[in-house]
């Protein structure tokens, strides 16, 4: 079972910079757009209501506020995302 450590970790190293890189990507189509589609936009308006989400997830843990088993519960919810969204990718 996944620890809070854990979960922390993977906000840290790989679900929170993602999720930045994507906004970052999304920004650059925005901006060089001058008529940008609106699935764009309300794509980038929920990336950033994500990092949001997982910053706030994260300064709760650092807290303490989450319990271990939301933290296991969680993390395998993220884990899935990731699988999900590489095996997006690879097709």
């Amino acid at each position: 079972m996944a620890t809070c450590d854990e979960l922390k970790e993977l906000l840290e190293i790989e679900v929170i910079p993602d999720v930045e890189e994507a906004i970052d990507e999304l920004f650059e189509i925005i901006a060089d757009a001058k008529n940008a589609d609106e699935a764009a936009k309300t794509e980038y308006a929920e990336l950033q209501e994500l990092r949001t989400a997982f910053t706030d997830l994260l300064h709760d843990l650092e807290a303490g506020e989450v319990g271990e088993e939301e933290c296991a519960d969680i993390f395998k919810e993220l884990e899935e995302m990731i699988e999900s969204s590489q095996d997006e990718e690879d097709v």
